[in-house]
């Protein structure tokens, strides 16, 4: 997306009363929060930002998302604090900033051609700080042009030296309550800067994911190599057929724990991390390994080594056992050499294997893997789409419904002997028979025992980057710190909190459970990047997502202690205590710290007035990290009546139908789009383009669509807005302002609910429409009814779309800023069901007569309408009653024709189908209104409505009449009136 100037004069306007608007509120100082003692606050937070770039589209939704919140609750007669700070913590701007300073070619292109920084800025983003800071600048200044409604008072960094003080604070709460602990742990480790890493460090922020392999030990029978199969399914062991090496990868011979293993070269370089005995002894050629046999350690059994391209030598040891009855890979790579596809010098060693019978599984037979590669008709191992979906399929069947079967024993050294017996038993006992899970973790138990399995780690979602370009491995990190999540009753806390906060949307709280679920140890610190050094061991940095987890509170009174200008030495712990829990004596306080008395109350009487967070919003991504780290920070800190209320998570956003990143240079700057369309557009188009939790797709035919029904709406204000405002009450009006009513309640509930896409296309497109509807009903512009029609859509549009709304209430001669107006509410005595059920009818009529008239293949000259009389309308209640519910259309019909005569049986029974399927289209239209109605005169409302339903059916004369009435009996034919019940007319087009 190329474009840099406005699309067109109405997007360079919407620019011009952007900045009015923000600087007649900056001057108001509008959005500026202070404690109001009996008035309910609404505590609002976003993810703050890393300034190591601009803000993008990504950024714009989720502080659009948290905005327009803000905005709404405020306008609902909240106090709504909404701040907003920088994370300068962590490696990713170091590590930028040295990749300029050194002069990279393709960062200076990036920062110069997409993010559009000038040329002559550059050298000042060449040092940590200079980065963080100047793009904290663009960043502030892109938040204030999109109509962001934050507190700038409360702005901070997080290497300030109050906000260090906190997290002093934080970290050292933790260790007490022994959270944070020393010990041996893996993580994700950056191999070219000696530290560990997590989502902030990696090249488009990825979380290294850890998982844990065992190796099983397969000895070289005639020789001292082991070859180390790596599995994440061991009790597959006792099926093993053979074993696979890469012929095409490089492999090479370690000493390690005093034994000789084959492992890839990759795999050795990996294991140095994870152990301090791995020793590089030698090369071997993996072709002069083929054919040969290893032993298996949990059956005794020879099995010969086989060559596989799908080996990964970069995953794990490059060394895979081969169980073809349960893995769809095996099965295959065997399936290939046995018909000679591949190195067909191996085709009779192979078609003598067999697949072992292991786990049995409902709905499989005794080889699962044949059949799910068989049902998704896998055509060799280079079709690995399907493969991979083969083995995700089968390997969580088996996980969660498999047993591994009661002959496995018989596995197990059959040749006899005192240890085979004692190894049969231990089979026997905690393995065969028991549910996978069970005999996953006995079988690695055994395997340990016997000395034939050992431990690696490796990076699941691999390759992930670190911001150097390093590929992310895993180190076992010993005697250092950690927090740790796995505690138990940390993470029982954390699920009491869970169950009690609300989480939009609903569908993400499985995702949280999980997380809860699989956290573990985190490495607490790291030894380069910016931030608060761990307060009780000195040359390590508190790593970035472990100081983002209750800055929440630091929010709260982070102005007041720059107000009375506190030094950040008397931010000791004794001070956070007091101040966020409540602990200790304000009076004792003040005379150890020199803090006068009544501002330490101040900030206590700060806090605990905003606290807890009401709503806390970021994108999905966090959800396995930050969100959930910030769940278990605030039971370990805080009081129950201090926990998280909300969280709100939303999708990421596509440029173009594309996935944004820097290699396909589309992660265009957010103050670009605001200047090309204009803060509204792009507010609302971020909004109306996806559901919340749905990726937000943003195009240029979508903004430009937006833009094009901003500038009509605006149009249209602007007439209603000269017109006057003289009284009038017809049925246009009455069906309006009843109209408006339901607006109110649907966009409010769809607001509460944060259904932002359905509250904005409510507003952008289904509001005008009602504005058209009541002008061609025959209402006017210059009537009180629409003028109080637009006063309340124009307050309703103001979160969205904050600008134009108080440029258009401006306009309206509204009172102050609608920014703060009050929410419209609905008003129940200007719901007239009556009139909103005639023009839906009038609406249903006039397709009736368009679809006559298409199929006379001539426009109707003449209409003729015979209608039901008003005393049968009793049927259309029940009926209604019955769509409410949900009843099917035979259903419904059934009990209906209970309640009728049996002389009427027949002719109703194929009459009320129909009118079910009316009823049902009216109810889409009016909802529960059809019930509102207790008697309906169908002919007085086609009357009242003759002169719109000529105009819309494009008809010159209509007539309406009763079905047994004389007009209808000579105008209509017999067959037709004997079909007419209520919302059934017939109808004659001439």
């Amino acid at each position: 997306m190329e474009l840099r100037e406005p699309v067109n004069e109405f997007a360079r306007w919407l620019v011009e009363i952007a900045r009015k608007w923000q600087r007649r509120w900056q001057e108001a100082r509008l959005f500026e929060a202070d404690p109001q003692p009996g008035r309910p606050k609404f505590f609002v937070t976003a993810a703050f930002p890393y300034p190591n770039s601009p803000l993008h589209l990504g950024h714009g939704r989720t502080y659009t998302i948290a905005d327009v919140y803000a905005r709404f609750k405020r306008m609902q007669g909240y106090n709504v604090l909404f701040p907003m700070g920088f994370h300068y913590t962590g490696t990713p701007i170091l590590t930028m900033a040295e990749a300029l300073a050194s002069g990279d070619v393709e960062l200076i292109d990036l920062m110069v051609n997409v993010y559009d920084v000038p040329r002559e800025d550059l050298e000042e983003l060449k040092t940590p700080l200079g980065m963080a800071r100047y793009f904290h600048r663009d960043m502030k200044a892109g938040m204030m042009e999109l109509g962001m409604s934050i507190d700038w008072r409360r702005e901070f960094t997080t290497v300030d030296e109050e906000f260090k003080k906190f997290i002093e604070w934080q970290f050292e709460k933790l260790r007490e309550k022994g959270y944070i602990v020393r010990g041996t742990h893996p993580v994700g480790w950056c191999p070219a800067h000696n530290m560990p890493v997590g989502m902030h460090d990696t090249k488009n922020d990825v979380e290294p994911e850890i998982g844990e392999y065992t190796l099983i030990l397969f000895p070289l029978k005639d020789g001292d190599l082991m070859l180390p199969a790596a599995t994440l399914r061991p009790e597959t062991v006792f099926g093993v057929t053979n074993v696979w090496l890469n012929p095409e990868a490089e492999y090479v011979v370690v000493e390690a724990g005093g034994r000789r293993l084959v492992v890839s070269e990759r795999a050795a370089f990996k294991l140095r991390f994870q152990r301090d005995d791995v020793r590089v002894v030698g090369r071997v050629d993996a072709r002069e390994l083929l054919g040969r046999a290893v032993i298996n350690p949990a059956t005794g059994e020879e099995v010969p080594v086989l060559p596989a391209r799908f080996v990964d030598p970069d995953t794990a040891t490059g060394v895979v056992m081969s169980v073809p009855a349960h893995a769809p890979y095996d099965y295959v790579a065997l399936r290939d050499l046995a018909e000679g596809r591949l190195f067909p010098e191996f085709r009779d060693v192979a078609s003598k294997l067999k697949p072992v019978p292991l786990i049995e599984v409902p709905g499989f037979s005794e080889v699962p893997a044949r059949d799910v590669v068989e049902r998704m008709g896998v055509r060799d191992q280079t079709d690995r789409a399907k493969l991979d979906e083969a083995t995700r399929t089968l390997y969580s069947e088996e996980y969660r419904r498999g047993r591994l079967r009661p002959d496995v024993v018989d596995r197990v050294y059959s040749s006899g002997g005192r240890e085979a017996l004692f190894a049969r038993a231990a089979v026997k006992a905690w393995i065969a028979g028991r549910p996978v899970p069970e005999a996953r973790e006995a079988t690695v138990r055994w395997l340990k025992a016997l000395g034939f399995a050992d431990t690696m780690y490796e990076v699941m979602n691999r390759p992930v980057y670190c911001r150097c370009g390093t590929e992310i491995v895993v180190k076992v990190l010993r005697n250092q710190w950690f927090i740790n999540y796995g505690d138990e009753e940390w993470k029982r806390l954390v699920r009491e909190a869970l169950a009690e906060v609300r989480i939009v949307p609903e569908a993400m709280r499985e995702e949280f459970e999980r997380t809860v679920d699989w956290l573990r140890m985190r490495a607490a610190a790291r030894t380069r990047g910016l931030g608060t050094p761990l307060p009780w061991e000195r040359g390590w940095v508190i790593e970035s997502l472990s100081d983002s987890t209750i800055y929440m509170a630091f929010y709260t009174v982070v102005h007041r202690i720059r107000e009375h200008r506190i030094p950040p030495s008397k931010l000791t712990r004794e001070f956070w205590d007091y101040v966020l829990l409540g602990k200790g004596s304000a009076v004792e306080l003040s005379r150890r710290l020199g803090i006068d008395e009544r501002v330490l109350k101040e900030l206590r009487e700060e806090f605990e007035y905003w606290y807890p967070v009401d709503s806390r919003h970021s994108g999905r991504d966090l959800v396995q990290n930050h969100l959930t780290f910030y769940v278990f920070n605030h039971v370990a800190i805080f009081p129950r009546d201090k926990w998280p209320r909300q969280i709100v998570v939303n999708g990421f956003v596509k440029l173009e139908g594309k996935k944004m990143s820097k290699s396909l240079r589309n992660v265009i700057p957010l103050r670009r789009m605001l200047r090309v369309y204009g803060p509204d557009t792009v507010r609302a188009a971020l909004v109306t383009a996806a559901e919340i939790l749905q990726d937000a797709d943003f195009t240029d035919s979508l903004a430009r669509s937006v833009l094009s029904q901003l500038e009509r709406i605006y149009k249209l204000v602007s007439e209603v807005a000269k017109a006057g405002a003289r009284e009038a009450r017809g049925l246009a009006e009455r069906w309006l302002l009843s109209r408006l009513q339901r607006r109110i309640e649907e966009v409010t509930a769809y607001m509460e609910e944060l259904k932002l896409r359905h509250a904005a296309v409510t507003l952008l497109y289904e509001m005008p429409k009602d504005v058209e509807k009541y002008l061609a009903l025959g209402g006017s512009v210059g009537t009180k009814a629409l003028r109080d029609f637009v006063d309340a859509w124009v307050r309703m549009l103001a979160p969205i779309v904050p600008h134009i709304a108080e440029e258009m209430w401006e306009m309206l001669g509204g009172q102050g800023f609608v920014s703060v107006a009050p929410w419209p509410r609905p008003a129940a005595e200007l719901v007239d069901a009556w009139a909103e059920l005639a023009v839906a009818y009038a609406d249903a009529v006039v397709e009736d007569v368009k679809r006559i008239a298409e199929a006379l293949g001539r426009r109707p000259a003449r209409i003729v309408v015979a209608v039901a009389r008003p005393r049968e309308w009793g049927v259309v209640n029940r009926v209604a009653s019955m769509v409410a519910e949900r009843r099917s259309v035979r259903e419904a019909v059934r009990d209906l024709l209970k309640h009728v005569p049996e002389a009427e049986r027949r002719r109703l029974a194929k009459l009320l189908p129909r009118l079910y399927e009316r009823v049902a289209e009216l109810y889409e239209r009016v909802g529960d209104l059809v019930r509102a109605v207790k008697e309906f005169d169908e002919a007085e409302a086609l009357r009242a409505l003759e002169g719109y339903i000529k105009r819309a059916a494009g008809a010159s004369e209509i007539t309406v009449a009763y079905a047994d009435e004389e007009e209808a009996q000579r105008l209509v034919p017999r067959q037709k009136l004997e079909s007419v019940m209520p919302l059934r007319p017939a109808i004659v087009v001439t």
